[in-house]
C-alpha cells in the first residue's frame, strides 16, 4: 500500500537535495575536461565509417578512457563512427593531453604521444577540413554579433600540434623545462602539424624555379659534373604542406634533399694512406639496377658516407646564434620554436665550447657575449628573453654575427654562425648579391654558416638555400620540435662539424654501354666540366656522419627508348670516343670525386668505376637503392615530372616497404605515411 507524499514535502526534499548537491556538482563541473561536439552540418557520409574493432578506433578509445577525454558523440566506443567523428574525438584527446602536459610533462606517456602523433598524420585531411569549416563558421558569426547568442556547442578546432619526441625520450626532451615568459607559453604546443598562416594574410612564400634535368646524349656530352648537397630543408617543408592537407608547390620539391633527408647503410671509410691521410673522410658505394619506373632504363646510385667522429675527437666550437626577432617572427611556429630548438642544442654543449647570441630587427645587437658551454643557465636565460618586434635588417645582423665569430675565433676549431629566420629580409642589406658576397668572404676566414628556416606564409626558401650554399654550411627547415631534435641533437655532428669541403663529383659515361643519362635532382648544383679541377670553385660540404646520395637514370646503348632525346647533328671532325677496350668492358661509368679537408685549400682525388648490372631493384639484397628509388619516385610524382614513366603511388609504397630496413628513428615509417596522405590528396585533387 502506498501513500501519496504532499507536494510541499516534495518541494522541501527537492530544495534540500539541490542544496546538498550544489558543492559536489560544482566540483564535478570544474573537473570536467572540455567537451568537443561535432556540428550536424559537418557529419560526412557513413560510407567512410570506422568499426569499433579497427585498431585505430581501439587505440583512440583507450586514450579517451585513460585521459578522460570527454566528447559529445553518442555511443562512442560501441558503434561505427565516421572519419570526421573520429577526428573530432582525436581533437579532444590532443587538447586534453596538452592540458596535462602543461601541468606536468610526465603525465602523458611518450608511447601515447607517439600514438596521437600517428593518428594526427593519418587523419590530417579530416582535421584540416574541420578547421576550415570551424573558421568559416566563426568568421560568419563574427560578422553578426547577434549570432553569438545562438551558439550552444563548442566548435571543434584543428588539433593543436603535439610536443612529441620519439619513445624513450626524457620529460626534459618532451617539453624543455625552463622558465619562459607568458608570451612564449604557446611554444609547448609545437609539434608535427605546422600552423597555417593567419587568416587574411597574403602568402608570399618564395621558391626558385626548378626544371628537371633532361637526358644528355653521351656521344655529345659524356661528362656530368655537379656539387654534392647535404641540405634536407625541402623534405621537412614538403612534409609540412602534406600534413596540413595540401600538396606542395612543384618548385618546393628538390628531389636530392628528399633523398638525403634519410641515412643509408653505407660503410664507414676504411683507413688508408691516400693523399697522406690515415683515413679518407668518406667512403664511396655504388649500385646499379633496372629503373623501377621504366624497365628500358637503368638506375645508378652513388653513395658517400662521412666518417663518424667520437665526442672526444670533436674540436671545440665557437658558435654565434644569429636570431631574427623581427615582427614576422612573432608566430608560435617561428621565434618560440626557434627558442625551444636552440635550447636542445645548448644542452649538448661542452665546457670547451663557446656561444654568443646576436639578434636583428631594424637594428642588430649583441644579446650574449661569448659564454662557455658550462654556463648553460646563462645561455638559456638569454634565449628566453628574446621577443619579436620591428622590421628586419638581415644584412646588419649577419655582419655583426661574423664580427663576433672572428673576435672569438678558435684555430683548428669549429667556427660557425647559426642563422635562424623565416628569410624575410625586408630592410637594410637585402640584396642577395650583397649577402652572398659577404658570406663568401667570411667562409675563406674559416667561419661557416648553418641556416635554420622557420615558419609559413612569408617563408623565403630560395634566399635561405643560397645563403647556406655560399657559407660552406647546411640548410634545414624546422617545422616541429621533433625536427629540431633530429637536426640539432641526433644529427648534431653532421650539422656542425665539417669533415670535407668543396666536394664535387664528375662522372664519365662509357658510350659503348650508355646511350643517354640524366642526373635526378641537383638542378641548382650543376657545375661546368672545367670546374671539377678548379680548386677555387666552391662546392658542397659533408659533415661528420652525413650520408649523401646521387642517382642517375641511364638509357643503355641500343635501346629504342620511349623518352625523346635531344638531337644533335653528327660531328665531322671529332674522332669516335669508343675504343676497342671500351666495347669489351662491362664498365658503365667512371666516378671521380674531389674534396678538400676543412683546413686545406688543395683538393684530393678519388676515382672509382661502376660495373653494369641487369637485376631489378626488388632483387637487390641491399635496402639502400630500394629506399632511395622510392623517395625519388615520390619526388617525381609530386613534381609531375615528364620523366616519371610508369611511376605511381603503389610503386612508391612497394619500394619504400621493401627498403624500410631497421628504421630505428622511425623516419622511413613516417615517409610511408606521407606517401599514403599524398595519394589521398592527389585523388581528391
Amino acid at each position: 500500500m502506498s501513500y501519496p507524499i504532499p507536494s510541499k514535502i516534495w518541494q522541501r526534499i527537492s530544495i534540500a537535495t539541490i542544496l546538498l548537491l550544489i558543492p559536489s556538482v560544482g566540483i564535478a563541473i570544474l573537473r570536467q575536461p572540455p567537451t568537443v561536439a561535432i556540428p550536424a552540418n559537418q557529419t560526412p557520409q557513413n560510407s567512410a565509417s570506422i568499426p569499433p574493432n579497427n585498431p585505430d578506433y581501439q587505440s583512440l578509445q583507450a586514450l579517451v578512457q585513460k585521459y578522460s577525454c570527454v566528447v559529445s558523440i553518442q555511443n562512442f566506443g560501441t558503434r561505427p563512427i565516421t572519419r570526421t567523428e573520429f577526428a573530432t574525438v582525436l581533437n579532444a584527446c590532443v587538447n586534453r593531453s596538452n592540458e596535462l602536459i602543461a601541468t606536468n610533462p610526465s603525465t602523458v606517456a611518450p608511447a601515447d604521444l607517439k600514438t596521437l602523433q600517428r593518428l594526427q598524420s593519418e587523419f590530417a585531411p579530416e582535421l584540416a577540413t574541420l578547421k576550415q569549416q570551424t573558421e568559416e563558421l566563426n568568421a560568419a558569426s563574427n560578422t553578426n554579433p547577434a549570432e553569438d547568442n545562438r551558439k550552444t556547442q563548442p566548435l571543434p578546432t584543428l588539433i593543436p600540434p603535439l610536443p612529441t619526441i620519439p619513445s624513450g625520450a626524457t620529460a626534459q626532451e618532451q617539453v624543455v623545462n625552463r622558465p619562459a615568459s607568458p608570451k612564449l607559453s604557446a611554444v609547448r604546443n609545437v609539434g608535427r602539424v605546422a600552423p597555417e598562416p593567419q587568416t587574411g594574410r597574403f602568402n608570399t612564400e618564395n621558391y626558385n624555379r626548378i626544371d628537371d634535368n633532361p637526358f644528355h646524349r653521351v656521344s655529345n656530352d659524356p661528362l656530368s659534373t655537379f656539387s654534392i648537397d647535404v641540405d634536407t630543408a625541402s623534405y621537412s617543408n614538403v612534409r609540412r604542406f602534406i600534413t596540413q592537407g595540401e600538396l606542395p608547390p612543384k618548385d618546393a620539391v628538390r628531389i636530392e634533399e628528399l633523398i638525403n633527408y634519410f641515412t643509408y647503410n653505407y660503410p664507414q671509410p676504411k683507413g688508408d694512406a691516400y693523399g697522406g691521410q690515415s683515413q679518407r673522410p668518406f667512403s664511396v658505394t655504388t649500385e646499379v639496377a633496372v629503373a623501377p619506373w621504366n624497365s628500358q632504363h637503368k638506375l645508378v646510385q652513388v653513395g658517400l658516407q662521412g666518417k663518424r667522429l667520437e665526442s672526444q675527437t670533436l674540436p671545440p666550437s665557437n658558435l654565434v646564434f644569429l636570431i631574427d626577432v623581427s615582427g614576422s617572427m612573432g608566430e608560435p611556429n617561428k621565434l618560440p620554436l626557434v627558442q625551444q630548438s636552440l635550447k636542445l642544442l645548448v644542452e649538448k654543449l661542452r665546457p670547451e665550447d663557446r656561444v654568443s647570441l646576436v639578434v636583428y630587427a631594424g637594428n642588430a645587437g649583441l644579446v650574449l657575449p661569448a659564454t662557455p658551454g658550462s654556463q648553460k643557465s646563462k645561455i638559456l636565460a638569454a634565449i628566453d628573453r628574446l621577443e619579436a618586434g620591428g622590421s628586419t635588417a638581415g644584412g646588419e645582423g649577419i655582419e655583426l654575427a661574423y664580427k663576433i665569430a672572428k673576435q672569438n675565433l678558435i684555430k683548428s676549431g669549429n667556427n660557425r654562425v647559426i642563422l635562424a629566420t623565416d628569410g624575410d629580409f625586408n630592410v637594410g642589406v637585402s640584396s642577395d648579391a650583397e649577402l652572398t658576397r659577404l658570406i663568401e668572404q667570411k667562409r675563406e676566414q674559416g667561419i661557416f654558416l648553418t641556416v635554420l628556416g622557420f615558419g609559413t606564409g612569408n617563408y623565403k626558401d630560395s634566399k635561405m638555400e643560397q645563403l647556406a650554399d655560399k657559407g660552406n654550411g647546411n640548410y634545414a627547415y624546422i617545422d616541429t620540435l621533433l625536427e629540431a631534435k633530429k637536426v640539432l641533437v641526433n644529427d648534431l655532428r653532421g650539422t656542425l662539424f665539417t669533415i670535407a669541403k668543396d666536394v664535387k663529383i664528375q662522372v664519365e659515361f662509357n658510350p659503348a654501354k650508355v646511350q643517354a643519362y640524366r642526373l635526378i635532382g641537383y638542378e641548382n648544383r650543376l657545375l661546368q666540366n672545367q670546374d671539377f679541377n678548379d680548386d677555387k670553385k666552391d662546392a658542397g660540404d659533408i659533415g661528420a656522419g652525413h650520408s649523401v646520395t646521387a642517382l642517375y637514370e641511364i638509357i643503355p646503348t641500343g635501346i629504342n627508348s620511349d623518352v625523346k632525346l635531344p638531337t644533335v647533328d653528327p660531328l665531322r671532325y671529332q674522332p669516335s670516343a669508343i675504343k676497342p677496350a671500351d666495347t669489351a668492358s662491362n664498365e658503365l661509368m667512371q666516378v671521380k670525386l674531389r674534396y678538400k679537408l676543412p683546413q686545406e685549400n688543395t683538393s684530393q682525388l678519388i676515382t672509382q668505376t661502376i660495373q653494369d648490372n641487369d637485376v631489378s631493384v626488388e632483387q637487390l639484397t641491399s635496402t639502400n637503392l630500394k629506399f632511395a628509388a622510392a623517395v625519388a619516385t615520390f619526388g617525381m610524382l609530386l613534381r609531375d615530372s615528364e620523366y616519371k614513366g610508369n611511376a605511381n603511388y603503389d610503386l612508391v609504397m612497394k619500394l619504400a616497404t621493401q627498403g624500410k630496413g631497421e628504421d630505428q628513428e622511425g623516419y622511413r615509417d613516417e615517409f610511408i605515411r606521407l606517401v599514403e596522405q599524398s595519394r589521398g590528396l592527389t585523388a581528391k585533387k
